[in-house]
Protein backbone atom coordinates (compact mmCIF):
# COMPACT_ATOMS: atom_id res chain seq x y z
CA UNK A 1 0.00 0.00 0.00
CA UNK A 2 3.06 2.44 0.82
CA UNK A 3 4.35 1.61 -2.23
CA UNK A 4 1.30 2.74 -4.28
CA UNK A 5 1.25 5.83 -2.52
CA UNK A 6 4.72 6.78 -3.14
CA UNK A 7 4.97 6.25 -6.86
CA UNK A 8 2.01 8.94 -7.33
CA UNK A 9 4.14 11.57 -4.40
CA UNK A 10 7.07 10.79 -6.11
CA UNK A 11 6.10 11.72 -9.29
CA UNK A 12 3.81 15.13 -8.18
CA UNK A 13 7.57 16.22 -6.39
CA UNK A 14 9.50 15.66 -9.50
CA UNK A 15 7.05 17.85 -11.48
CA UNK A 16 6.53 20.55 -8.78
CA UNK A 17 9.96 21.84 -9.92
CA UNK A 18 8.47 22.74 -13.44
CA UNK A 19 7.00 25.88 -14.03
CA UNK A 20 5.12 26.45 -17.28
CA UNK A 21 3.98 29.99 -18.24
CA UNK A 22 2.32 31.34 -21.08
CA UNK A 23 1.59 34.70 -22.24
CA UNK A 24 -1.01 35.70 -23.97
CA UNK A 25 -0.14 38.92 -25.32
CA UNK A 26 2.75 37.80 -27.13
CA UNK A 27 5.42 39.97 -25.43
CA UNK A 28 8.75 39.00 -24.98
CA UNK A 29 9.87 41.67 -23.32
CA UNK A 30 12.18 41.97 -20.12
CA UNK A 31 10.70 44.64 -17.68
CA UNK A 32 13.80 44.81 -15.62
CA UNK A 33 15.66 46.08 -18.50
CA UNK A 34 12.99 47.72 -20.57
CA UNK A 35 10.23 50.22 -18.87
CA UNK A 36 9.19 52.53 -21.82
CA UNK A 37 8.26 52.63 -25.96
CA UNK A 38 8.24 56.10 -26.98
CA UNK A 39 5.68 56.29 -29.83
CA UNK A 40 6.35 59.39 -32.14
CA UNK A 41 3.70 60.69 -34.37
CA UNK A 42 3.21 59.30 -37.79
CA UNK A 43 3.22 62.19 -40.29
CA UNK A 44 1.20 61.23 -43.52
CA UNK A 45 3.88 62.46 -46.38
CA UNK A 46 1.82 59.97 -49.59
CA UNK A 47 0.41 61.79 -52.23
CA UNK A 48 -2.75 61.16 -51.84
CA UNK A 49 -3.86 62.42 -48.24
CA UNK A 50 -6.91 61.00 -45.70
CA UNK A 51 -6.68 64.10 -43.12
CA UNK A 52 -7.51 61.71 -39.97
CA UNK A 53 -4.96 58.69 -41.05
CA UNK A 54 -1.63 60.33 -39.26
CA UNK A 55 -3.58 60.79 -36.05
CA UNK A 56 -5.75 57.13 -36.22
CA UNK A 57 -2.03 54.94 -36.71
CA UNK A 58 -0.40 56.92 -34.11
CA UNK A 59 -3.07 56.07 -31.66
CA UNK A 60 -3.73 53.06 -32.57
CA UNK A 61 -0.40 51.83 -32.47
CA UNK A 62 -0.11 53.56 -28.70
CA UNK A 63 -3.08 51.68 -27.74
CA UNK A 64 -2.22 48.17 -28.63
CA UNK A 65 1.20 48.89 -26.82
CA UNK A 66 -0.82 50.18 -23.74
CA UNK A 67 -3.04 47.17 -23.77
CA UNK A 68 -0.70 44.59 -24.24
CA UNK A 69 2.62 45.38 -22.50
CA UNK A 70 3.39 47.22 -19.03
CA UNK A 71 5.32 49.64 -20.78
CA UNK A 72 5.27 53.15 -20.35
CA UNK A 73 4.41 55.02 -23.61
CA UNK A 74 5.67 57.89 -24.31
CA UNK A 75 6.06 60.60 -27.02
CA UNK A 76 9.76 60.45 -27.03
CA UNK A 77 12.53 59.17 -25.06
CA UNK A 78 11.86 55.75 -24.10
CA UNK A 79 13.77 52.35 -23.94
CA UNK A 80 12.39 51.34 -26.96
CA UNK A 81 11.55 53.86 -30.04
CA UNK A 82 9.21 53.44 -33.27
CA UNK A 83 8.90 56.57 -35.85
CA UNK A 84 8.04 56.41 -39.07
CA UNK A 85 5.70 57.93 -41.84
CA UNK A 86 2.61 57.55 -44.11
CA UNK A 87 4.52 56.73 -47.57
CA UNK A 88 1.47 56.12 -49.43
CA UNK A 89 -2.64 55.97 -49.57
CA UNK A 90 -3.51 54.67 -52.75
CA UNK A 91 -5.94 53.64 -54.86
CA UNK A 92 -5.90 50.88 -57.57
CA UNK A 93 -8.92 49.37 -59.93
CA UNK A 94 -8.93 46.14 -59.27
CA UNK A 95 -11.37 43.75 -61.28
CA UNK A 96 -13.05 44.62 -64.76
CA UNK A 97 -16.30 43.74 -65.04
CA UNK A 98 -17.91 42.61 -68.55
CA UNK A 99 -18.46 46.82 -69.35
CA UNK A 100 -14.57 47.20 -69.13
CA UNK A 101 -15.27 48.69 -65.82
CA UNK A 102 -13.58 48.45 -62.58
CA UNK A 103 -15.74 46.17 -60.67
CA UNK A 104 -13.33 46.87 -56.99
CA UNK A 105 -10.97 49.05 -55.81
CA UNK A 106 -8.16 48.21 -53.57
CA UNK A 107 -7.52 51.11 -50.81
CA UNK A 108 -3.44 50.71 -49.79
CA UNK A 109 -1.22 52.06 -47.24
CA UNK A 110 1.95 51.83 -46.69
CA UNK A 111 4.06 52.82 -43.76
CA UNK A 112 7.35 52.76 -42.90
CA UNK A 113 9.02 52.22 -39.59
CA UNK A 114 11.91 53.38 -37.62
CA UNK A 115 12.51 51.27 -34.33
CA UNK A 116 15.25 51.73 -31.89
CA UNK A 117 16.25 49.52 -29.34
CA UNK A 118 18.32 51.38 -26.68
CA UNK A 119 18.59 48.65 -24.45
CA UNK A 120 19.57 45.86 -26.79
CA UNK A 121 20.66 47.74 -30.03
CA UNK A 122 20.93 44.76 -32.26
CA UNK A 123 17.15 43.99 -32.44
CA UNK A 124 17.04 48.06 -34.15
CA UNK A 125 15.24 47.88 -37.78
CA UNK A 126 13.63 50.27 -40.59
CA UNK A 127 10.85 48.65 -42.00
CA UNK A 128 8.11 49.18 -44.47
CA UNK A 129 4.37 47.62 -43.45
CA UNK A 130 1.68 47.49 -46.04
CA UNK A 131 -1.91 46.71 -45.48
CA UNK A 132 -4.83 47.01 -47.85
CA UNK A 133 -8.63 46.25 -48.48
CA UNK A 134 -11.00 46.08 -51.35
CA UNK A 135 -14.30 47.45 -52.09
CA UNK A 136 -16.77 47.58 -54.45
CA UNK A 137 -16.39 50.39 -57.33
CA UNK A 138 -19.64 51.23 -57.04
CA UNK A 139 -19.46 52.80 -53.33
CA UNK A 140 -17.29 55.60 -52.64
CA UNK A 141 -14.65 55.91 -51.36
CA UNK A 142 -15.85 58.37 -48.44
CA UNK A 143 -18.26 55.85 -47.74
CA UNK A 144 -15.77 53.06 -46.59
CA UNK A 145 -12.40 55.41 -46.10
CA UNK A 146 -12.81 55.04 -42.23
CA UNK A 147 -14.00 51.98 -41.98
CA UNK A 148 -11.61 50.66 -44.19
CA UNK A 149 -8.76 52.47 -42.54
CA UNK A 150 -9.34 51.10 -39.30
CA UNK A 151 -8.95 47.54 -40.76
CA UNK A 152 -5.75 48.49 -42.03
CA UNK A 153 -4.52 50.56 -39.06
CA UNK A 154 -5.29 47.57 -36.70
CA UNK A 155 -3.54 45.06 -38.69
CA UNK A 156 -0.24 47.52 -39.28
CA UNK A 157 0.01 48.13 -35.26
CA UNK A 158 -0.12 44.19 -34.87
CA UNK A 159 2.22 43.40 -37.56
CA UNK A 160 4.77 46.20 -35.67
CA UNK A 161 4.09 45.10 -32.32
CA UNK A 162 5.02 41.56 -33.27
CA UNK A 163 7.98 42.69 -35.00
CA UNK A 164 9.03 44.73 -31.80
CA UNK A 165 8.27 43.06 -28.95
CA UNK A 166 6.67 39.79 -29.80
CA UNK A 167 9.53 38.81 -32.06
CA UNK A 168 7.07 36.15 -33.69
Amino acid sequence: MTKKLSIPILIALIFSGCVISYKFNGASIDYTKTKSIAIADFPNVAALVYAPLSSSLSDGIRDLFQRQTRLQVTRRGGDLELEGEITDYQLTPMAVSADSYSAETKLTIRVRVRFTNNVSPEESFEKTYTAYQTFDASQMLTDVQEELCNTMITEIAEQIYNDTVAKW
